[in-house]
């Protein structure tokens, strides 16, 4: 969604015509997969992460058009809301230590940016919600005024044809409804991108969908809104609900939601291409002039420009991503982990869930065979719910009978797997031990970030108001955050 455009307003037929070229981009698809060689090479990493802007008092500051004009960064883009930003991360080929260039690259950017943000009143947190947001604080004034997002908004909108509604249980219950899709912009998120050969995308796409819900358990940061504590990592049900275009009241067949965790085990690269633009209708129709079977016949490499928009206005939590960059290759983009809490800790984020994926390729067409799709759905929804202290139903590689299984004791079990599958690449052994490391803090202290923010939160509630507490536990979360000391290390105690 990072494009430009000039309008809003569409007619039906451009509807039609989009939807016409999204189908040629899949008959040119289908032949770039073909090709041979067509995205082999190495691997490679890449990231994007989202921010929050806070005052002084940690309130919202909505201030990304003067901070992003001031910064004047490239890889610094505005978000739907404004008072988050992203940045963009170099990508980084996957031998020697790419997450810690990673990292380097965070807090370098972070520090710049901070640099143009202070003059301004504001300061940025990566956080998946803000504790100190309050209800009020959202409505159609805070998105920001990029054509790109209003066209987003107007679609989903009218496709819906009524408010948005918002229901999240857990600690608290909260209900309610908001009249455009600035919720979403509550969310703010850690994205890995994961280039893998296209020869066996399936499998590796497959593997990491099986091992998402273990990676985001140990990686929630987002268990309050509002003032309620919610999931350990409620983004997963706000971004949900916040989106849902789908109209409650309408009588005939209706596509899935926008945001899902998937269809069924994938089968091959293109049925994942070819899904998002048969189940979902187009929202933004903009046309290029390219003609990919003659950039094909040419023996070129083809945008596919409308196949990668619709592509990229469906929010699966693991989505295929074709990139017609460094020869065209084909990536993963993980997307439901949240930001923070340190730069240190995400690359840790980073790092388990391809470790974890790598461990169970080699078995994942026997595990996917005996394990239905559906599980390790519902394994998603319950580590987004219950973070760490999950049930989930795993399967063994020579179990007969699926059972349920406490997630941590999965996790415990697949990192000296991941240890082994990362040490057969080419990445450097201090990186992985020192990454792993990590992991391994988060799950002999039973502590990720979730569980801190609760736990620091309720301490203070002792002796202040909930809105004080909240307050006080995010300015002691930044200040460890500056340190980018891993969150294991942190005191569970204010």
């Amino acid at each position: 969604m990072g494009l430009s455009i000039q309008t809003t307003e569409f007619a039906p037929e451009e509807f039609d015509r989009f939807a016409a070229k999204v189908r040629t981009d899949l008959t040119a698809l289908t032949r770039l997969l073909a090709r041979p060689g067509f995205g082999e090479g190495e691997a490679s990493i890449g990231a994007e992460v989202e921010f929050y802007i806070v005052n002084p008092e940690l309130r919202i500051h909505p201030i990304n058009t003067a901070i992003a004009a001031s910064a004047r960064d490239p890889q610094l883009t505005l978000e739907l809301n404004r008072f988050n930003l992203e940045y963009n991360l170099s990508p980084q080929t996957f031998k020697g230590s790419p997450f810690a260039r990673t990292e380097q690259e965070l807090l370098a950017a972070i520090t710049r940016i901070n640099q143009h943000a202070a003059p301004l009143g504001g300061e940025l947190v990566p956080i998946g919600i803000l504790p100190t947001l309050r209800q009020s604080d959202m409505g159609a004034q805070v998105m920001t005024n990029e054509p790109r997002y209003h066209a987003l908004s107007k679609a989903l909108i009218e496709q819906r044809s009524e408010p948005f509604s918002i229901h999240i249980g857990g600690h608290d219950v909260l209900n309610l409804e908001a009249d455009d899709v600035y919720m979403e912009g509550a969310n703010t998120s850690f994205q890995l991108h994961w280039r893998v050969p296209a020869r066996r995308f399936a499998d590796y796409f497959n593997a990491v969908q099986l091992v998402t819900p273990i990676a985001l358990a140990l990686a929630s940061n987002s268990p309050s809104l509002f003032g309620h504590h919610l999931w350990d990592e409620t983004r997963i049900a706000l971004f949900k609900q916040s989106i849902d275009s789908r109209s409650p009241n309408h009588k005939t067949w209706r596509h899935p939601p926008r945001v899902y965790y998937g269809n069924g085990w994938a089968r091959s690269a293109w049925e994942l291409f070819a899904a998002s633009a048969s189940l979902y209708p187009p929202i933004i129709p903009l046309m290029s002039d390219e003609d990919p079977m003659a950039v094909i016949d040419s023996g070129a490499m083809p945008e596919l420009a409308e196949l990668r928009l619709h592509q990229g206005t469906t929010w699966p939590w693991n989505r295929a991503i074709y990139d017609p960059t460094a020869g065209g290759h084909l990536r993963i983009e993980i997307r439901s982990m949240p930001a923070g809490p340190t730069a240190v800790d995400m690359c840790a984020n980073g790092l388990f869930v391809i470790g974890m994926a790598l461990a169970v390729l080699d078995d994942i067409h026997h595990l996917t065979s005996i394990f239905p799709f559906h599980y390790t759905e519902h394994n998603f929804y319950r580590a987004a719910k219950y973070g760490i202290d999950a049930e989930i139903i795993w399967p063994h590689k020579n179990q007969v009978q699926l059972q349920a299984s406490p997630l941590i004791a999965v996790a415990e079990s697949l990192l000296p797997r991941a240890r082994e599958a990362l040490g057969q690449t080419g990445l450097d052994d201090n990186e992985i031990s020192r990454l792993l490391g990590i992991i391994e803090g988060r799950l002999q202290s039973r502590t990720t970030g979730a569980r801190w923010q609760r736990a620091i939160t309720e301490s203070f509630m002792t002796a202040m108001t909930p809105d004080e507490a909240f307050q006080s536990m995010l300015a002691l979360y930044m200040v460890n955050q500056k340190t980018n000391r891993p969150l294991h290390e942190w005191r569970l105690s204010p």
